[in-house]
């Protein structure tokens, strides 16, 4: 499988500010999985698709990439289990999705300009349109940065880690995030070009928690230097500051 190189990772505030969302924490079946035969979903056509600013970022293009960052994120947590003697089990799917409540978790409808990873049908749920919208202005870090931090959440739930408050739960997935980026560009699976990382990491300054939001609260998700510093740990130095033990 060749490298895939990104190199529109400049991230706009206005749009990552989305990710704040990011939280309710599929996958095609793929040779040498270790997991079950898992079910594909097709992802249907954003409304108002076409070629995005830069004359690429088509619905194609778009595809490609969730694919790709879904295939990516599956083979870099099936390395890390083998490595510690533990069997994966990939995401049973990723599901696109573009009305309100067209998709459920638990009963719970997923809302728009969201994604979120589901426990109780062990999916990864995103609207499409908003992704979509996302991938043009941002570029595809933004599908990588996604699939990253709700793959971890899946990841949260195989190894039986539940934090006390929501804000650990998710600084502890952007650091895997950080992780599964930084080690698959360390593996020469995902080439990053000069500059991008600090681009990233200026895009998440964007996502922290509003001023005066309590780290307490239900659904936190950490001021934007905790969340940059939890991505950046994991880019930076793999899983060890991320504390899966």
């Amino acid at each position: 499988m060749p490298a895939y190189r990104h190199s529109r990772m400049a991230l706009l505030s206005a749009v990552v500010a989305a990710l704040v969302a990011l939280g309710c924490v599929s996958a095609p079946d793929r040779p040498g999985s270790l997991g079950p035969e898992s079910e594909t979903t097709a992802t249907p056509e954003p409304s108002g698709s076409g070629v995005g600013p830069d004359g690429t970022d088509t619905p194609e293009e778009f595809e490609s990439d969730i694919n790709a960052a879904t295939a990516i994120a599956e083979e870099y947590w099936t390395g890390v289990f083998r490595d510690n003697g533990l069997r994966f089990e990939p995401v049973a799917r990723v599901i696109a999705y573009e009305r309100e409540g067209e998709l459920d978790c638990g009963g719970q409808p997923l809302g728009l300009n969201n994604a979120a990873y589901c426990s109780g049908g062990d999916f990864i749920g995103y609207d499409v349109n908003w992704a979509f919208a996302a991938f043009r202005q941002i570029g595809d870090a933004f599908i990588f940065y996604l699939l990253g931090h709700e793959y971890a959440h899946a990841i949260q739930l195989r190894l039986g880690i539940q934090k006390q408050f929501t804000i650990q739960q998710e600084l502890q997935a952007d650091c895997m995030a950080g992780a599964y980026i930084g080690d698959m560009e360390r593996q020469k699976r995902l080439t990053l070009q000069d500059g991008d990382t600090e681009e990233l990491a200026a895009g998440l300054e964007a996502v922290g928690d509003d001023p005066g939001q309590p780290w307490f609260a239900e659904g936190a998700h950490g001021t934007a230097k905790q969340r940059t510093q939890s991505f950046a740990n994991g880019y930076q130095d793999s899983l060890d500051p991320c504390n899966l033990t």
